[in-house]
This record gives structure tokens, C-alpha cells and sequence, in this order.
């Protein structure tokens, strides 16, 4: 995502079996707050190939802001990794697959 040229915000989706993974997603610092990061990840699920049957995400597990637009968005934390320092792995059906 470019303002004026800018970078301002980026996503990445990744077909791993049926698994589209969605990863990378930032928005820069100063305009955080402003609903750029739930528009790149409606656009990332908006494209995922009609083989992906589920979205998967990771985030830390203590961002607190990113575990509830995650969770707004209709995903469910279904593990956190390496213990209690790891990042929480985030997924979501892909509804009418």
C-alpha cells in the first residue's frame, strides 16, 4: 500500500497446501489506528486461491492490538509456539470452501 509514493502498509499470502497463509502485515507507525491493517487483511483473504480451504496467521502472543483486530476479524488463537515466549498461531475457515 503506497500514499504519495510512500510505503505505508504491506501483506503477503502464500498458498501452503490448502493453508493460505497470511504474513507480514504492517502499517507504518504513524498511522496506526487509521484501519489500514484490517483493510490489507481483507484484501490478502479477498485473495486467496480457491484451493486455500483455511487462513492462518501468526502474531506475538502478547500484541494486544493485533490479537484483537485478529480476533475481530473472525480468527481463533489455536496455539502459541516455543512456550510461553513464542508466537500464537491465529486461523480462520474460509467460509463455503
Amino acid at each position: 500500500m503506497r500514499v504519495g509514493g510512500r510505503l505505508v502498509g504491506s501483506v503477503r499470502g502464500r498458498l501452503d497446501g490448502d493453508v493460505w497463509d497470511i504474513g507480514r502485515l504492517m502499517v507504518a507507525p504513524d498511522l496506526r489506528g487509521r484501519g489500514l491493517g484490517r483493510l490489507l487483511l481483507e484484501h490478502v483473504q479477498a485473495a486467496a486461491p480457491a484451493g486455500a480451504a483455511t487462513y492462518r496467521l501468526f502474531t506475538g502472543k502478547d500484541s494486544a492490538d493485533n490479537l484483537r483486530m485478529y480476533k475481530k476479524a473472525g480468527f481463533r488463537v489455536r496455539e502459541v509456539l516455543d512456550g510461553r515466549s513464542g508466537p500464537a498461531v491465529l486461523t480462520k475457515r474460509i467460509s463455503g470452501r
